[in-house]
């Protein structure tokens, strides 16, 4: 499936079909994995915990699903995220009020308490005009979990939303999100991937206005036999846009896949626009694989500028061999590398404490595989 034909997909409003894994946008998943999230055939029986720790001013609240903030965003991506909209519970609101600043993240635990039975969850996330805030959705623990995020950043408005997805070994994981941009706002979304036996994220923009800016990152690293797969799609419908999509991965281990697919739509209306995709991935062992797919499509030539590029390889044998004439351990300089191909996207985070604890991890990954 094209760009264009995802994008048509979302506007139908057609039932989605259960995939076959013959579909170019699940040719990659092992749909087998999946538990049943897929077709319909999960145990709607499994727990995932919410706990919410706000930041001062931000208002959050768990909710029915009758409330009239649920479901602004209607056109699901597939599946998946039709079946865990029409199956969760409650849903846990987070607003932050027009105008307001606030001074720390809200940080949001899901913490799986098995992986017999599926969960299903929803969360909206609302930043009125001219508000700007930090949001922290932290998956930990074992789950068989299907969720959605709706994000609405109004006009003025800012948003850095970071997804770690930490979770236990035995955990499957499939999530969706849904961000709108007003006129003017901006968005920041990070995804982070260390956890899970197999995690599938799914973050798409679309605009509404002009002066809409998206900076989507990306870190991820799988070890033996994970299936990590991050897809993004950014649709360019409105003029004087902006978008950046950045991903890095490393991958260590007998069966270790990654996946990353990156679509970029820019509609015959979006003139003005100014976008980026890249991904690049580090592999340090045999017996891995990364997939990488960059997908642009414009339609119209009056754009600011628009590009991809993709890499997958090995360690740089002049960066090792320059580090280790300087009297640097061989391991020690291997160690050196991996960190600098991550430090990039680390320091766009902006959140110290996120920081560290993302290099903290990196480190034990390291660990394993230079051991």
């Amino acid at each position: 499936m094209t760009v264009g034909q995802t994008a048509t997909l979302q506007s139908t409003g057609a039932p989605l079909p259960v995939p076959s894994g013959h579909e170019e946008e699940w040719r990659f998943t092992p749909l087998r994995r999946l538990r049943g999230l897929h077709d319909g055939t999960a145990r709607p029986d499994g727990k995932v915990l919410v706990e919410v720790n706000a930041a001062d001013g931000v208002t959050v609240e768990t909710v029915g699903r009758d409330d009239a903030r649920i479901g602004r965003i209607t056109n699901w991506s597939d599946r998946v995220a039709e079946t865990a909209f029409e199956n969760f519970d409650r849903a846990t609101v987070i607003t932050v009020p027009r105008e307001y600043v606030a001074a720390e993240p809200t940080r949001v635990t899901l913490r799986g308490e098995g992986i017999e039975g599926a969960a299903y969850g929803h969360v909206v996330i609302d930043v009125q005009q001219f508000g700007s805030a930090s949001v922290v959705l932290d998956h930990q623990g074992s789950a068989t979990y299907a969720g959605n995020i709706e994000v609405h950043v109004a006009d003025g408005a800012s948003l850095t939303l970071i997804s770690i997805q930490d979770w236990a070994d035995d955990a499957v994981h499939l999530g969706h999100q849904r961000i709108v941009l007003g006129r003017d706002a901006r968005v920041r979304a990070v995804a982070v991937t260390f956890g899970g036996d197999l995690v599938r994220l799914f973050p798409q923009v679309t605009y509404t206005a002009p002066g809409g800016d998206a900076e989507l990152l990306g870190l991820y690293f799988a070890d033996d036999g994970q299936h990590l797969e991050h897809r993004s799609f950014v649709d360019h419908a409105v003029p004087n846009c902006r978008s950046n999509v950045a991903y890095k991965g490393a991958l260590q281990g007998s069966g270790a896949h990654t996946v990353w697919v990156g679509d970029v739509l820019i509609r015959a209306e979006a003139v003005g626009t100014d976008t980026y995709e890249l991904n690049r991935n580090l592999i340090l062992s045999d017996g891995a694989r990364a997939d990488s797919v960059p997908n642009l499509e414009i339609l119209t030539g009056e754009i600011t500028g628009a590009g991809h590029a993709s890499a997958t390889g090995r360690f740089d044998d002049e960066q090792l061999f320059y580090l280790q004439a300087r009297g640097i351990p061989a391991e020690e300089a291997r160690r050196l590398v991996v960190r600098g191909f991550f430090a990039e996207i680390i320091a766009r985070i902006g959140i110290p404490e996120i920081e560290a604890r993302l290099l903290t991890t990196i480190e034990d990954e390291l660990a394993q595989s230079f051991s």
